[in-house]
């Protein structure tokens, strides 16, 4: 059975810090799939597109051919239950799904939509975050829906796309 890692992203623009996690996603998984998203719960100064484009920029500097990687633009949806159906779609439902997350999302995720749903077709990969410790509380809360998480060993570099924007 396929190990697919799912790395939707909201950030504007991606930055090193991405590029990072991908490289060890990739190292760590049979696939890597990732696509720019927009989170209802930001707004964003770049369309998709533009970000989209910027993840492929990203992605060909890693190793070309050691990289099970790809940029699918088509998965993009606000709602991530949506994005699960289109993969499903796409793979099949013989492939073990891992949806990868920043510790700045776990006290947002509750909120998403049909959470609960979602999480009985994924695995959490929770990705430390400089800035944003790692919520017990919420962790446990997350746990009570369903989830089935991990928290990464990694460390990523301290760059936020937001400072990046507002301050070059």
């Amino acid at each position: 059975m396929v190990n697919i890692a799912l790395f939707g992203t909201s950030a504007d623009p991606p930055t090193c810090a991405h590029q990072a996690i991908l490289q060890w996603l990739s190292h760590h998984y049979d696939q890597v799939v990732v696509w720019a998203s927009d989170n209802p719960f930001k707004s964003h100064q770049t369309t998709l597109e533009q970000r989209s484009q910027m993840l492929t920029l990203l992605i060909e500097e890693i190793d070309p051919y050691q990289n099970p990687i790809r940029v699918s633009p088509d998965l993009s949806s606000p709602r991530t239950l949506e994005t699960i159906a289109l993969v499903k779609q796409r793979w099949g439902l013989q492939a073990n799904l891992t949806l990868v997350i920043g510790t700045d999302l776990i006290r947002q995720m509750p909120r998403w939509y049909q959470i609960e749903q979602l999480l009985k077709q994924v695995q959490l990969l929770v990705i430390p975050r400089s800035g944003y410790g790692v919520d017990q509380a919420s962790l446990e809360k997350l746990k009570h829906l369903g989830a089935q998480l991990a928290i990464a060993n990694i460390t990523v570099p301290s760059v936020s796309s937001t400072a990046y924007r507002e301050n070059g």
